[in-house]
């Protein structure tokens, strides 16, 4: 009698064994899933993904955590300005260039591989031509919009903030970085401001707005000059 009682509880323990260590692999499985948002998706992700469209002039509606409709015709607008695939979901290329998934650096707010890819990008196609000095400047000019209140708090923010950066518009930042802009962004993330601080900078042979020249001026580097 006592066997046929302790059968049924060895097979009871064994069961609930198995299923705690399922459920610990399921959880660590899911926990290396790469993120991933798309129509009818809901959540934090999803809010980030809102808020920096609204931000950024892509996106109009709620920023209420539910990847709807109006959500969807976001992110295929950012992906087609962005020379990303247009399929409406936020896989992690799309995510990269929103600058979603980083890790804390000392410019107070994210960076990532994604954000000095980004920033490297930005540097070569708005001063390829210029001298190193003048290259980390750039990127140091991005670094210091994202510190200051009146910008975007994010580098992805910051080079994509509508009418921002002409090359966002002409396809240029979707080129490829050498390493010389990519050690240029690298220094300027390292802490090296050549401008003094400027949150703006302009090629007085090509500018058209004659509001920035009412900038206060900190320093001139090859071809630009930056300001306050």
């Amino acid at each position: 009698m006592l066997k046929r009682k302790i059968i049924p509880i060895i097979l009871l323990i064994l069961s609930i064994t198995t299923f705690i260590i399922y459920n610990m692999f399921l959880r660590a499985d899911s926990n290396n899933v790469e993120a991933l948002s798309k129509y009818g998706s809901r959540g934090e992700e999803v809010r980030q993904i809102q808020t920096k469209l609204k931000r950024w002039g892509y996106y109009s509606g709620n920023v209420d955590g539910i990847y709807g409709s109006q959500t969807l015709a976001a992110v295929k607008w950012f992906q087609s300005k962005n020379g990303l695939t247009v399929d409406g979901i936020a896989g992690p290329k799309t995510l990269a260039a929103m600058g979603i998934m980083g890790t804390s650096n000392n410019t107070g707010g994210t960076t990532s591989n994604s954000d000095l890819n980004l920033l490297a990008r930005l540097v070569y196609a708005e001063a390829r031509g210029e001298p190193y000095t003048g290259q980390v400047a750039v990127a140091a000019v991005v670094l210091n919009r994202v510190k200051n209140s009146s910008f975007p708090n994010s580098i992805a923010g910051v080079i994509y903030q509508k009418g921002a950066f002409s090359v966002v518009d002409d396809g240029q930042i979707n080129l490829t970085p050498n390493q010389t802009a990519i050690s240029a962004a690298q220094d300027a993330l390292n802490g090296w401001d050549p401008t003094y601080g400027a949150i703006y900078y302009f090629n007085p042979k090509t500018a058209t707005n004659g509001w920035i020249w009412s900038r206060p001026l900190t320093v001139v580097i090859g071809n630009h000059r930056f300001c306050k």
